[in-house]
């Protein structure tokens, strides 16, 4: 039911952003007989462009833009030409649409312009708090075709060969040239009869019998062990601040329901209303 709420609030972002545009300098761009185009309304536009036009030069996207904007208005000035300004279904739309820019500005004054450096950055240290540890190993690894070779490296290894030579020498993997080198991964990010050899094996030691996987032979040297470093408040910010947004937006719509009665006539929609409220009671808080 949270997945739910982040799309809703990612669409009311989306909304608030174009109401943003509207803000914008109002310059005259174009006029359509007694109507004019104003760039706010030429940034709407363009804001809302289909999505294959979007991937237009900004120049072609306003031009695509400003086309459709006149077409709009040269309709729209027949439309109320002919009185339909006056018709049941314009004004339930009309109506519509009002509530609707209402709930974005209330949106953006009481969550988005309400979430705070503090917020973000207390929020944040609650999830991190709240994550499982995790190791991390840095590995070489020396790639070959089959198991007799990768059984040769290994003897090799057992004289004293050094692990990084004979990688440049013999693996089969495009990382040779750095010896074989793969960095810190965690859990999860390799195959899993490599990772599952990777870990079990101590700092220093390389794996004594070849680990086969769907790419080959391997033969791995763990060259270090360490808790993996969470991320940054840096890296995740954009996240955690929609998370805090998440939880205040939550909080207004449930302070508002507390407030007001609903009152839903149709049987039906009444009990799926209720059950969609209560699995989302009953989700924990993330």
């Amino acid at each position: 039911m949270l997945r739910f709420h982040k799309l809703a609030l990612a669409a009311c972002v989306a909304l608030i952003g174009l109401q943003n545009q509207v803000l914008a300098e109002d310059a005259v761009v174009a006029k359509v007989g007694d109507l004019t185009i104003t760039q706010s309304e030429l940034d709407l536009a363009v804001a809302n462009l289909d999505p294959q036009l979007s991937q237009l030069p900004e120049e072609q996207k306003k031009v695509a833009a400003l086309s459709g904007a006149i077409d709009v208005k040269l309709l729209a000035g027949n439309a109320a030409g002919e009185g339909l300004k006056d018709d049941p279904e314009y004004q339930r739309r009309m109506a519509y649409i009002a509530d609707r820019e209402l709930h974005n500005l209330y949106f953006k004054k009481h969550v988005v312009d309400a979430v705070t450096d503090d917020e973000v950055k207390a929020r944040y240290e609650k999830e991190i708090a709240a994550l499982p540890k995790q190791e991390e190993v840095r590995a070489r690894h020396i790639l070959v075709k089959t198991e007799e070779e990768a059984k040769d490296i290994i003897k090799q290894l057992d004289a004293g060969k050094d692990f990084v030579e004979l990688a440049k020498e013999k693996s089969t993997d495009p990382n040779k040239s750095e010896g074989g080198d793969l960095g810190y991964f965690t859990k999860g990010r390799m195959v899993p009869e490599f990772e599952e050899a990777a870990f079990a094996m101590e700092k220093g030691a390389y794996s004594k019998t070849p680990i086969k996987t769907q790419f080959g032979y391997h033969v791995i040297k763990v060259e270090d062990k360490r808790e993996a470093a969470p991320p940054t408040l840096e890296e995740v910010g954009p996240q955690v601040r929609q998370l805090v947004m998440r939880d205040k937006y939550l909080e207004i719509i449930e302070k508002a329901k507390a407030e007001k009665k609903v009152e839903i006539v149709d049987e039906a929609l009444r009990k799926g209303y209720e059950d969609v409220n209560k699995q989302q009671a009953e989700q924990p808080q993330q």
